[in-house]
């Protein structure tokens, strides 16, 4: 059975871009590139067609990782869940219980994932650590930089 990837929408979207993108602008810039640095000569010797042929290689990765995860995306509407216990698509605000800064997480799956724009990953320590749950409850997390506390003062559907 093929293991389903769970996925907001917005998370299945950006990958869904990322993809087109590949496709229809690298793709055909890099193929370029080959053609023009192939007709530079001696290819045993060119680095620019090697630097292009190993672009091209990642593209092409990228392509078949992001195919597999689009095709076996669960796509979990978020604005459909709701209640107080903390589970997939949850954003969560903590308090560090040491320094009272204030955290603001998204749970999301591990394909969206990008803790600049404040998406954890479902599998993270601190996601496993929230998961059920509820908004006044404190949560100890042991991550590879040590046990943090914090509470959860609010848990919201956006």
């Amino acid at each position: 059975m093929v293991e389903k990837i769970p996925m907001t929408a917005s998370g299945y979207a950006a990958l869904s871009d990322e993809l087109k993108h590949r496709q229809s602008v690298d793709r055909p810039r890099i193929i370029e590139h080959i053609a023009e640095a192939r007709s530079h000569g001696d290819l045993s010797e060119n680095a620019e067609y090697h630097a292009a042929k190993e672009e091209q290689s990642h593209n092409e990765g990228r392509i078949n990782e992001l195919e597999d995860k689009l095709a076996r995306a669960d796509i979990i509407d978020v604005s459909k869940l709701s209640g107080d216990t903390v589970k997939f698509g949850a954003t969560v605000t903590l308090i560090d219980e040491d320094t009272e800064k204030k955290a603001v997480w998204q749970i999301v799956g591990e394909a969206e994932a990008d803790a600049k724009k404040g998406k954890i990953s479902i599998t993270s320590p601190l996601a496993r650590a929230l998961i059920g749950k509820k908004a006044g409850s404190s949560v100890e997390v042991v991550a590879p930089g040590g046990a943090k506390a914090y509470e959860i003062a609010k848990v919201e559907w956006r």
